[in-house]
């Protein structure tokens, strides 16, 4: 059985981290969040520490550290996206391997700072890139493996996520914090269709604003329209209303059904993580050199079909 510690408990991710770590039959022993609203840990993991306090919660796991018997074996970070490179560090320096969530940090300088403290710390990060267990994406990256004559796949992404006014008062809504909307809904997607489709090409930002992105993607395997968003407005008519959430991949006009199989990925993740078959940083580094590219990336004119449907209506 591990010992877990996890940073940023209070977050709305943290207890999917927390199930996981039940659930594979491992402990959660401490637990740190600025807020206190984490009251979840009662049927998860009722005998953890809790610190509301950074400075507490280190002092704590570094008491552990000198016993070999409690010592702490894996950190889990769920933290605001602008944490994470110093919680991870924190984690490695403490003796423990470090699982984290996505966007793992924000550029390729930081992630060549953390393979320099696991040089320097003999542990290991990993990162929490659920979409590829997923099995209707693990089967159509092995049909594009299969396939005799190699081609270019049309693909059109589409994820509307609708977030109320209080995303904007928080974290999340500063760019400085979140690195905008593409990093903090999109990063996860970029890794999917890195996984399936192979290196990217070519990337271009045809919309980007505090709640909204598109773009052109090119990969080996793909070429890629993306449309992002957290605004209701953006949702289709049919199912204005009725849903909050809109979730669409097609592949040459096919719509990829992959809408249920989430609810155990985290799950899963950390089996894998355990059986030493996780993702590591070098697995991050291709979405991360995405992200950090779309946000650099100055506004261009749509050029041929390389625009997404949805970019007509914000055009109007």
């Amino acid at each position: 059985m591990k010992r877990f510690a996890l940073i940023g408990a209070a977050g709305y991710i943290a207890p999917r981290h927390m199930r996981a770590i039940k659930d594979t039959g491992n402990k959660l022993v401490s637990a740190y969040d600025i807020n206190d609203s984490v009251g979840v840990i009662d049927s998860i993991a009722p005998e953890s520490e809790f610190f509301t306090e950074f400075e507490r919660f280190y002092e704590h796991a570094w008491r552990l550290k000198r016993t070999s018997d409690h010592k702490l074996d894996y950190v889990a970070v769920c933290s605001p996206n602008y944490l994470h490179q110093a919680h991870i560090a924190a984690g490695l320096r403490l003796g423990c391997d470090v699982i984290c969530e996505k966007p793992l940090v924000p550029t390729v300088e930081c992630l060549d700072d953390l393979t320099s403290i696991e040089r320097e710390t003999g542990r290991k990060v990993y990162n929490i890139l659920q979409l590829r267990h997923h099995q209707a994406i693990i089967n159509l990256k092995n049909k594009v493996a299969s396939e005799i004559v190699e081609h270019k796949h049309d693909v059109e992404l589409t994820y509307i996520t609708s977030r109320g006014k209080w995303y904007m008062e928080s974290w999340k809504g500063d760019p400085r914090k979140s690195y905008g909307v593409a990093t903090n809904i999109g990063v996860h997607f970029y890794d999917m269709l890195h996984f399936i489709f192979g290196k990217l090409q070519r990337s271009v930002v045809h919309f980007n604003n505090e709640c909204k992105a598109a773009g052109y993607l090119e990969y080996e395997k793909a070429r890629v329209r993306w449309f992002l968003s957290i605004d209701a407005n953006d949702l289709p008519e049919v199912i204005k209303g009725k849903k909050t959430t809109y979730r669409s991949i097609t592949v040459d006009g096919k719509e990829m059904e992959f809408s249920d199989g989430f609810t155990d990925l985290h799950t899963v993740s950390y089996n894998e993580i355990l059986e030493g078959r996780g993702y590591g940083l070098e697995d991050a580094r291709h979405c991360v050199e995405t992200v950090e590219y779309i946000r650099s990336s100055v506004v261009s004119r749509v050029e041929n079909d390389e625009g997404h449907p949805f970019l007509e209506t914000l055009n109007r």
